[in-house]
Parts: C-alpha cells; sequence; structure tokens
C-alpha cells in the first residue's frame, strides 16, 4: 500500500496543482460589464445610451460604479429601438446619460429616456455652455459632438457633477479622474489636429456615408479661420442614415467629387456601401476614377468590444490615421 502511494504521489501533487491554478483563474476572470450590472450589489448603476458616453463615464467613475453602454457595437444610435433585455437596464439604472441634441430619436428609446427620473443630456449641457460651438444642417441640429474631441471633452465635468452629487464621500475621487481624463482628450486632439494638417491642404477633402463629420472637418481638416470649411466635406445622406437618398443628394455628391477632384470616398462602419457604390459608378461617366476606401472611419458608433476601436480615443486616433493614410 505504501508503495502504490508513493507511486501515484507525484500524479495526486500534479492534479491538485492544477485544479487550484484553474480555480485561481476562475477567481481572476472579469466579469463583463453586462454581466457585473447584474448584479445586486450598493454599487452606483450609471447607464449611458451610447459607447462614447459610457468609455469616459468608466474613466471617471472608476471602480466606485457599474457602468454600462445601451448600444454596443456597430449599431445606428439614431433610430435605435429597445431590444429584449433593455427594460431592465432602465429599471436598474441610478443615473442614465444620454447624448441629446436629437440624437436619440427612436421611439422605445425616447419614452425610457424621457420617463426616467435621473437622465441627464451631456449634448443639451455642451449646447449651454458653448452654444456658439453647435452647428446646424438645413435647419438641424448636429448631435455628432463627439467627433471633436476637444468639445467632447466638455462632458466631462457635467459627468463628475452627476457622479458627485450621488456619491459625494467619493467626489474628490470623480475630479480627479475627471481632470486626468480631460487633459488626455485635449492633449490627443492637438495630436490628431497636427497630425491631419500635416497633410496639404488640397488634400484634406473628406466623403463619406453620411453627415457625421461635420464637427471632425471644422477641427481637423479645415484651415485656420477658414470660413467655408463645410465645402471640406460632404455625404450622400443626412444626419441619421435613415432617410431615403434623392438624385439630387448624390448628384450633389458627385459634382462636390468632380469640383476637388477627391479620388476616394470612405464608408462608415455601421453605414450601408449603397449611396457609395451609386456614387462612384456615376463619377465615372463624368471622367472621374474614384475608389472606396477598404478601411471604414467611424462616425456615429466605436468598433466591438475586444477591437482595436473599442474606446473612444482608439476611435478617433483610427479615423486620424485612415485619412492621413489615404491622403498620403
Amino acid at each position: 500500500m505504501l508503495r502504490i502511494l508513493k507511486n501515484i504521489w507525484p500524479y495526486a501533487l500534479t492534479l491538485i496543482l492544477l485544479l487550484a491554478g484553474c480555480g485561481k483563474g476562475i477567481q481572476k476572470k472579469e466579469r463583463s460589464p453586462l454581466e457585473q450590472w447584474m448584479v445586486q450589489n450598493d454599487k452606483l448603476k450609471v447607464l449611458s445610451t451610447t459607447a462614447m458616453i459610457d468609455d469616459l463615464v468608466a474613466k471617471i467613475g472608476g471602480e466606485n460604479i457599474d457602468h454600462l453602454s445601451l448600444i454596443i457595437g456597430e449599431i445606428d444610435p439614431h433610430s435605435y429601438e429597445l431590444v429584449k433585455g433593455d427594460d431592465e437596464k432602465f429599471i436598474r439604472a441610478d443615473i442614465l446619460f444620454y447624448n441629446g441634441l436629437g440624437l436619440e430619436h427612436g421611439a422605445s428609446l425616447r419614452y425610457r429616456i424621457d420617463h426616467h427620473p435621473n437622465a441627464v443630456a451631456l449634448g443639451d449641457v455642451v449646447c449651454r455652455l458653448k452654444p456658439e460651438e453647435i452647428l446646424y444642417r438645413g435647419g438641424q441640429i448636429d448631435p455628432h459632438i463627439w467627433m471633436d474631441i476637444a468639445l467632447w471633452s466638455e462632458i466631462v465635468d457635467p459627468i463628475v457633477e452627476v457622479l458627485s452629487k450621488a456619491l459625494p464621500e467619493t467626489a474628490e475621487v470623480f475630479a480627479a479622474n475627471g481632470r486626468a481624463l480631460k487633459n488626455e482628450l485635449l492633449l490627443i486632439h492637438k495630436q490628431i489636429t497636427q497630425q491631419i494638417k500635416s497633410v496639404p491642404a488640397e488634400k484634406r477633402f473628406l466623403v463619406t456615408s453620411h453627415d457625421a463629420f461635420n464637427y471632425f472637418t471644422r477641427a481637423y481638416l479645415s484651415k485656420d479661420n477658414e470660413e467655408d470649411w463645410r465645402e471640406r466635406f460632404k455625404a450622400p445622406e443626412g444626419l441619421a442614415p435613415e432617410g431615403q437618398i434623392s438624385p439630387e443628394d448624390i448628384r450633389s455628391v458627385i459634382d462636390h467629387l468632380v469640383q476637388y477632384q477627391v479620388t476616394r470616398v470612405f464608408p462608415e462602419s455601421n453605414v450601408s456601401r449603397d449611396a457609395l457604390r451609386k456614387i462612384v459608378e456615376a463619377c465615372r461617366s463624368r471622367g472621374l476614377l474614384v475608389d472606396i476606401a477598404e478601411k471604414p472611419l467611424h462616425g456615429d458608433a466605436m468598433g466591438p468590444p475586444g477591437s482595436i476601436t473599442d474606446s473612444y480615443i482608439q476611435m478617433m486616433q483610427h479615423n486620424a490615421n485612415v485619412l492621413e493614410e489615404a491622403w498620403r
């Protein structure tokens, strides 16, 4: 018997160590934001409509909150309608941050926003603080303020203020995190400005799928104090990529491409390329060879979790890199 025990002991010891290692690995596995959101605990539950908001909320709140983005992946936030499980997210949310400025206009989502007791429209706050910075297209407010990093950094202080009121004992932590985040955003804004404006001005003309890049164009593509900077950007679809595209819309983009000799158009990650394909085909009849860039830009949505564009800063850096590479 002793001989048998002596022979099997090394194998038993190895098995014990493997099981211990597996157990340790399981304990270290982090919950996904959704899994953490479903846990009953004393943490502040903060729901954001878009991933661009949630990313900043997470950096400010840190371990003091449970955060979750309602709309994840490459889904259009303009017309988003609630799906199974979304109602419970709103019920659990102590605070709801949303973009506002008319972005979230899906009927079911709009209803939930309007009936949440602690809903904060961050874009509306920015509009009150800096009304001169807000853009309009055809009399309609442009909600895509996150496409200008410096302007988007203006939502940091309102987030800090709301979280601090909810958890006053952690206010100093939120304030410190907010300052660090704002400094980082402004640094990235400066870097992208320098990066894109190192490209000759005559090349900085952009055509994308829909009207999401006006703030981006003003901040990064325009020349200093350029009054007609809007001429640098064109798109066949409007502020929300959900309407019908008219022949006039297509002709307007084609005229723009021919006038400025733009030979590459850029798809967006969450928008159909059909309109761009029609434009490319029509340009050939005008003697202009235009192609569609292989790498899409991110306008209304960050990349899915685990991708190289799954954070707001990485998303904006990706856009800058794609454009610079294409225009060099």
